[in-house]
């Protein structure tokens, strides 16, 4: 991170050279990179911004701050530009020598300990490719704060007591039917994929309701039963929910992704996290009892007077209903206090699952099961919520009861991480055998509904992206390797195409999956990333194998000192290797990780190119080759690190 510590330096030398010169205190340092390399690779319009507060011409003011001015380690010299910009060059041999020695090395801890909630899928049917959005934005984003020094804490919320595992229990025991044992036997069956299953029997209950309404007497008196703890229905509601999220577990570990604890609703319920949370909001005035109106005797948080619910038209919450049910808002009110440990009771929590890697998934408990060597969970400084973006509602009015408890700095710490929906272009569709009708097929995307039953499972899709990954190598690429070589490659570029894919849009951009646009090695996709890596790793390998002398051994490194000569293609490289760490904290602060898929996709561009025009393995001069292999390693070792970062794995061969 030398770049953010040049600019860091620069900042304190400026505004501190300001206040000796001039006596001005100054808030803030612009410093930025100019339109055009010749101009230099940071510049500053201090002095046109200071000429207007001390009323003097502002290129006078730069010629009294460079005279004398002591420049940071790796700042060559500064020049005024225009009409009074401050213009910085580097020394360039200098600060590739000692930016390759740390590229992508992570951030010292910040000790502050990060809450991620992501995936939160109802445990009712298999996951869908909509949930693989909230799944890779949220693993992403988590990977990044762990990388930018955060103590991150991944949740993956259960809701095991809603309407959605209420209606396919009573699928099991109206419409199939089936008892307990029977529901046992099948999870046990290896021969039946119990989410696909769950999956027709939701949308069979969906289409049973639309034709006999009155039949929705099943589902509450199925959800009461639920809600009591006890009897076989709430049994066969706990065994569901936690076969369909092994399934879940099993399915997002394709892709790489973990979690580190799942807090299940049924346990909110059981040790009344609710019930203690509602008299915090009744004592402090938060929530009041209607008496008259359309909202007798609910229990209401009153929100016409807050700012983030201003011009709505009615923008009061209810959070108990007249019949005393409390609503989803009310519960993510309290599981929210929890999070930031404000709440003054907790879960137990016991082992759930054991990751390949031996990390330890944790799940809470509200019996006496719960186990003495479990880490410390909860408690945090920042909560961030991957929800998508129907809920901005909902999630306002979680922020808003943390702040009218009086927790002004956790509500501003309350983040809602929301995206929009995936769809599929009429061509993915009908790749994945949906029927589409002739007029869908006009469509630009084709949108799903789990309900309906129109959609596209995750294991499914992933599949399908691994069975064409490997038969595009098979055909192409695939010369030398072996059967399972192949399906391992296909596996490793699926993957990239997936993640890379949910990644590469703005997050409040609906985006339509497409296999072509996702599996292409030649635009702007995961593949395209690895054959850049892959494609440098074979230059390296190659040098090895005809003894050229590259030193990029650590020891060499350690001692490198590069000389000038760096062309300006070669500095390109090196500067956006540089500038990445600053682009992962904007995406991490803005909540906007296409900013790093687009500064990656630029760098490879760029490889490429130098690569079309820099030659290594050829060149004969020692010094030039040098300072080429030197370019390539930067690259490679950027790339090998963000890749990690975005969950993409990188190839032995492509």
């Amino acid at each position: 991170m030398i770049l953010e510590q040049i600019t860091d330096q620069l900042t304190e030398t400026l505004t501190s050279r300001v206040l000796t010169l001039f006596g001005h205190a100054i808030d803030r340092v612009v410093l930025q990179s100019p339109p055009r390399l010749a101009m230099g690779d940071l510049a500053t319009p201090l002095c046109l911004e200071l000429a207007k507060a001390l009323k003097r011409k502002p290129r006078e003011l730069a010629e009294a701050m460079v005279d004398g001015l002591t420049l940071p380690m790796f700042v060559q010299s500064v020049t005024i530009e225009g009409a009074g910009y401050l213009n910085f060059r580097f020394d360039r041999g200098a600060f590739t020598a000692a930016h390759i020695r740390s590229v992508m090395t992570p951030a010292a801890s910040t000790g502050e300990r990060v809450i991620v909630e992501h995936t939160n899928i109802n445990p009712n049917k298999a996951a869908h490719i909509g949930h693989l959005r909230n799944a890779i934005l949220g693993d992403t984003y988590v990977r990044c704060m762990k990388w930018l020094g955060y103590r991150v804490e991944t949740q993956n919320y259960i809701d095991d007591t809603g309407v959605q595992v209420a209606d396919v229990v009573v699928a099991f025991q109206h419409l199939e039917p089936k008892s307990l044992a029977d529901v046992r036997a099948m999870i046990d069956d290896p021969n039946v994929r119990f989410d696909y299953y769950c999956w027709d029997v939701y949308s069979k209950m969906a289409s049973y309701y639309a034709a006999h309404p009155e039949a929705q007497q099943w589902r509450r008196d199925t959800l009461h039963d639920i809600e009591r703890h006890e009897g076989e229905t709430f049994e066969l509601a706990s065994t569901i929910a936690r076969a369909i999220v092994e399934r879940h577990i099993a399915t997002m570990l394709r892709l790489g992704i973990t979690y580190d604890l799942l807090p299940k609703e049924s346990d909110i319920i059981a040790l009344h996290f609710w019930d203690r949370a509602f008299e915090l909001l009744k004592a402090s005035g938060a929530v009041i009892q209607e008496t008259e109106g359309k909202h007798k005797d609910c229990w209401v948080m009153k929100l016409d007077e807050a700012s983030e619910f201003e011009g709505m038209n009615e923008p009061d919450k209810i959070l108990v209903r007249s019949n005393g049910t409390v609503t989803y808002t009310g519960k993510d009110i309290a599981y929210q206090l929890w999070k930031f440990g404000l709440l003054d009771r907790t879960f137990s929590f016991r082992k759930f699952w054991t990751y390949p890697d031996g990390h330890v998934l944790w799940e809470t408990t509200s019996g006496d099961d719960g186990s003495s060597d479990a880490p410390r969970f909860g408690g945090a400084q920042r909560v961030v919520n991957v929800i998508d973006v129907r809920q901005a509602y909902l999630q306002k009015v979680v922020k808003e009861g943390v702040r009218q408890l009086g927790h002004a700095r956790e509500a501003e710490k309350s983040i809602h991480f929301s995206y929009e929906m995936v769809a599929l272009t009429p061509a993915t569709a009908k790749a994945l055998d949906i029927e589409v009708s002739e007029e869908d097929s006009k469509r630009p995307f084709i949108e799903m509904s789990g309900r309906k039953g129109l959609g596209v499972k995750a294991d499914d899709l992933i599949d399908v992206l691994q069975t064409k990954a490997a038969e595009s190598v098979r055909e192409g690429r695939g010369e030398g390797l072996t059967d399972a070589e192949i399906e391992q490659l296909g596996q490793q570029i699926a993957v990239a195409a997936l993640r890379y894919f949910m990644l590469k849009y703005g997050r409040n951009k609906v985006i339509a999956f497409d296999f072509n646009e996702a599996l292409t090695f030649e635009g702007d996709s995961g593949p395209y990333l690895q054959y850049s890596v892959v494609r440098v790793e074979n230059i390296f390998r190659k040098m090895a194998e005809r003894g050229v002398d590259a030193r990029l051994d650590d020891a060499s490194l350690d001692a490198l000192t590069l000389t000038e000569g760096l062309t300006d293609e070669m500095w390109e490289l090196v500067r956006l290797s540089a500038e990445l760490p600053a682009a992962i904290r904007r995406a991490t602060d803005a909540l906007e990780l296409s900013i790093i898929t687009h500064d990656l996709f630029e760098l490879a561009q760029k490889f490429n190119s130098f690569y079309h025009k820099y030659p290594i393995l050829n060149e004969k001069d020692a010094d030039e080759r040098q300072r080429r292999a030197v370019c390539a390693e930067v690259f490679r070792r950027t790339m090998a690190g963000a890749l990690e970062l975005l969950g993409i794995p990188v190839p032995k061969r492509m």
